[in-house]
Formats: C-alpha cells, sequence, structure tokens
C-alpha cells in the first residue's frame, strides 16, 4: 500500500470513530452534573478513584469536560474538586497524546506542509511555551490539542508539564462554581461566577497574540 493511501485510509478511520463516539456521546450520554455527582456519591470512599477514572477515558469518548469539571466541583468541593480534576484530565491527556502518537505514526515522522510546518516547529522547539498557552487560552478543545499534539514530534514530557500546570486555572474556575451550586450560598455562588468569568475572559484578551503566532 502506498505511503499517501495509507495515511489517508488512517485518517478516514479515525474521522470515522470521532463521529461515531460523537453520536454515542450524544445520544447516550445526555447526563447532567448532578446526576454525575449523585451517581458517583453512591460509591462512597472509591468514589474519588471512580472519579479520576471517568476523566481518565473522558476522552475516548468525547465527553464534555466542563460537565464533568463541575460535576467534581459538586460532588467533592472546590479544593478537591480541583486537585481531582487536574490528575483526571492530565490523565486523559496522556491517554489521548499517546493514542494519537500510536495512531498516527507516520504523520508523526512526516514533515507538515504550510501553516502546519510552522505548529510543527514550534511545538517541537518550543513545546513547553505552546501547550501551556495553548491549555490557558481557549483557542482550540482540549481534547483537540491533546491529539494534535501527539501526531506533532514535541516531547512527551514537555506536554505534560504544559498540560499539568496549564490546565489548573480554569479547573479551579469549573470546580469553585460547581462547589458553589452545591452550597446554595447566593453570595458564594455570585463569586464562583465572577471567577469563573474572569478565567473565560483574561485568556480571551492574549487569544489574537496566540492565533497570530501558530498562524
Amino acid at each position: 500500500m502506498k505511503p499517501k493511501l495509507s495515511i489517508v485510509l488512517k485518517l478516514g478511520a479515525v474521522v470515522g470513530l470521532i463521529a461515531g463516539m460523537i453520536w454515542f456521546n450524544q445520544s447516550y450520554l445526555e447526563l447532567t452534573p448532578a446526576d454525575i455527582r449523585t451517581w458517583i456519591l453512591s460509591f462512597g470512599w472509591v468514589a474519588p478513584l471512580l472519579y479520576i477514572l471517568l476523566y481518565t477515558v473522558r476522552p475516548l469518548i468525547l465527553f464534555p469536560a466542563s460537565v464533568l469539571s463541575l460535576a467534581g466541583g459538586l460532588a467533592f468541593g472546590a479544593l478537591w474538586g480541583t486537585v481531582l480534576t487536574v490528575i483526571g484530565a492530565t490523565a486523559g491527556a496522556i491517554v489521548s497524546f499517546f493514542v494519537a502518537r500510536f495512531m498516527g505514526k507516520s504523520l508523526v515522522k512526516m514533515e507538515w506542509k504550510g501553516s502546519f510546518s510552522k505548529i510543527q516547529h514550534q511545538l517541537e522547539k518550543r513545546g513547553l511555551l505552546y501547550v501551556l498557552l495553548l491549555r490557558l487560552i481557549p483557542l482550540f478543545p482540549f481534547d483537540l490539542i491533546s491529539y494534535i499534539a501527539g501526531v506533532s514530534k514535541i516531547r512527551f514530557r514537555a506536554f505534560l508539564t504544559g498540560t499539568f500546570f496549564g490546565i489548573i486555572p480554569g479547573t479551579f474556575a469549573y470546580n469553585f462554581l460547581g462547589s458553589s451550586f452545591a452550597d446554595g450560598d447566593p453570595g458564594k455562588i455570585a463569586i464562583a461566577a465572577a471567577v469563573f468569568l474572569l478565567a473565560l475572559i483574561i485568556p480571551l484578551l492574549f487569544r489574537k497574540r496566540l492565533e497570530g503566532e501558530i498562524q
């Protein structure tokens, strides 16, 4: 089989798999944060480990990270919800990274063309900084960053470090918001909503600069 045809077939298989996961998610996994909280807490002391496991496999079914993060805040509070979510989200990003690297071995080895060539070069030379910025600034979906990094030449250590530290601010904002709903205190909800908005607005101020960097 010719190399180019092999790459096309692999890409087609990946697209088909993603489409299937999105269909499954939308058809059978329409869960709310409250539903997830109730279900997770029903497992007692195992609940934190179960939550981390769910977050680890979440990228494989493309379940919304925001819903699971809010559920973490509802179930475990702002502090422990953040800790567990960062662990689970980092583990999930690692899974996505290596799945993409395994399935796209030929893409990792080849030299990309055009604008993709610049992204490839920057990920290879400035991987830590780029992943950190892409995690802090919502330019691309969370899982897409992991999969793109997996088929690039970025070093795993740079990807892991940038992911871990880059997701902390947004993760805290989601979990703090979720925990405030669990408490039901209007004042706390207002403060959590303000923190959440700041976590969204501040990165957007730097979005255009980042877009200029990678285009």
